[in-house]
């Protein structure tokens, strides 16, 4: 896999580095806060920059991985240093350099951000010093950011003070000065790899696949066991991951997207907006998935928040598999795996067609394992089954077994096709839809999984009536046709009825046109030569 482009936003806290990272990907991905640490560990996503209008005809666009990261030297709110249970926060600060460090040494242009508005600081001397000393200072472009005005880029120049070049007045909230930093970043990043980036490119199709669960069920360790990286900040403090993070990956050959998210309990625990935006982005990673994975602790119960999130899991028709974490933690001779099968069964009503997988991710068993039936999943739910196999399958389960009705309505299926996929959308035509709501749906479901080839994943059925026109309707169309018709007939009647049009014969006795009269001096034409007699006499 050739790696693309990589674009790392740094800076002291609160300075705007998410916001300038959103507006860049023009949409909300990292969560903005006015409270210093919100961002921990690195956001990372792909986005397409637009080359220059002066680029010329032949231009194309350039595929980059862009880098949010932590503000550097602040990593907690200023009387927050506890959480609420007791946690030092401050023990996440090693973990959260170490991801910073990592963005900046592997970037191929480093935005550096500072605040126009509060003026420099030691701070952001302390992070210029270290990218000199990294001998990364000549990828790196100062960014004045929350420049709103003209009356601001006075001070957004003060920047030029870090000695790295000549700073970027912008503004992440307005967008302006946008447009040339994206020109600027294009330039330095259209001859990188460009053969590789537009093929990485097309690999934002290929399957995305989100972790959920609730705090501490062990997400970024099975992340960064999956990456075969330590991409997730990692710890025993509940809560540590804030961001739904976008991390890419290979195996065989393909390349995939594994979204962490931030662990979830009850709403009304939940402590305040960070918190809050952090469980609408493990949302929208749910949405945006095509397979997820509900991260279950094998060393707690099945609480119910585990619940709430398997029937959002339904509520979005996702491929999901079940994975039971920790088993390094379990003793084994004493619970099997079937024990747990009969309890995630009771436990988990509505998703006992999805596979179950047991792994420690810590210890990377069971994780080849699970990417493999994500895979398997991913193959399910994206395939389409032929229309005649459709209604082979709906008709013969109907001949078994019909809907029935207290009133004896029999009903009648006239047909069944396969009319989407992700996830398999089954549209019906029947007589009487309510027929076929509730018990016998949910049976339908149960023998289609045994005929198709989706028994581990979601099916969607729609039911519809046959669109049959009323009397009024069929009536009416009969007139209009009827009205088309003797209009049609009035009119070939009166074409052929017209007179026809008498041609426009030549005045022989109008004068000839100028030119054409003879000179009377000229000579006189030879006589005509007499046509034969026709009696064959002189």
């Amino acid at each position: 896999m050739g790696r693309l482009p990589r674009i790392a936003i740094v800076g002291r806290p609160n300075v705007g580095k998410s916001s300038l990272f959103n507006r860049l990907l023009k949409r909300r991905l990292s969560i903005v806060d006015d409270q210093p640490g919100v961002t921990r560990d690195r956001v990372a996503t792909v986005v397409e920059l637009t080359p220059p209008l002066d680029a010329g005809r032949g231009a194309r666009p350039v595929a980059v991985e862009l880098v949010d990261t932590g503000g550097f030297g602040v990593y907690v709110v200023e009387g927050k240093r506890y959480d609420e249970v007791g946690e030092d926060l401050s023990r996440l600060t090693p973990d959260i350099e170490a991801q910073i460090k990592a963005a900046r040494t592997g970037a191929d242009l480093v935005l550096f951000v500072v605040d126009a508005r509060s003026g420099l600081t030691s701070l952001d001397e302390t992070v210029a010093r270290m990218l000199r000393e990294e001998g990364v200072a000549d990828r790196v472009v100062v960014l004045a950011n929350k420049v709103d005005g003209p009356a601001w880029v006075a001070h957004g120049l003060e920047a030029a003070g870090l000695g790295l070049g000549e700073p970027r007045c912008v503004s992440a909230t307005t967008g302006h000065g946008m447009r040339e930093v994206v020109d600027l970043a294009w330039e330095r990043l259209s001859s990188i790899d460009l053969a590789d980036a537009d093929a990485d490119a097309d690999d934002r199709s290929s399957m995305r696949i989100s972790i959920i669960g609730k705090r501490n069920a062990g997400k970024s360790t099975l992340v960064n066991a999956i990456a075969g990286e330590p991409r997730m900040i990692v710890s025993e403090i509940a809560g540590t991951t804030r961001d739904a993070v976008d991390v890419r990956f290979e195996r065989d050959g393909e390349v995939f997207t594994v979204i962490d998210t931030a662990g979830v309990r009850k709403r009304k625990s939940i402590a305040d907006d960070v918190e809050f935006y952090a469980f609408t982005r493990m949302q929208d990673a749910l949405h945006r998935s095509d397979v997820t994975i509900l991260l279950l602790d094998a060393t707690k119960r099945v609480s119910q928040v585990d619940k709430k999130l398997s029937q959002e899991i339904q509520d979005c028709f996702k491929p999901v598999v079940i994975a039971i974490n920790k088993i390094d933690l379990l003793d084994r001779d004493r619970i099997s795996p079937e024990d747990y099968l009969e309890y995630l069964t009771e436990q988990l009503r509505g998703l006992d067609f999805a596979p179950i997988v047991f792994l420690s991710a810590k210890d990377g068993e069971g994780v080849d394992e699970l990417v493999d039936m994500c895979r398997n999943l991913y193959a399910q739910a994206t395939h389409r089954e032929p229309t005649a196999s459709v209604n082979a399958a709906v008709a013969e389960i109907m001949g078994t077994r019909g809907p029935s009705s207290r009133l004896g309505t029999q009903a009648k299926l006239y047909y069944a096709a396969q009319v989407d996929v992700s996830p398999p959308t089954i549209a019906l035509k029947v007589n009487r839809p309510e027929l076929f709501e509730g018990g016998y749906e949910r049976y339908l479901l149960n023998r289609l999984r045994e005929r198709l080839p989706y028994s581990e994943v979601p099916i969607r059925l729609v039911f519809s009536p046959r669109n049959r026109k009323s009397l009024e309707e069929v009536k009416k169309r009969g007139r209009d046709r009827a009205k088309l018709e003797n209009a049609l007939l009035m009119e070939g009647e009166a074409f052929a009825d017209a007179e026809p049009m008498t041609p426009v014969m030549k005045d022989a006795s109008a004068p000839r046109p100028a030119a054409a009269i003879p000179d009377a001096a000229a000579e006189p034409a030879a006589p005509a030569e007499a046509a034969p007699d026709e009696t064959g006499t002189d």
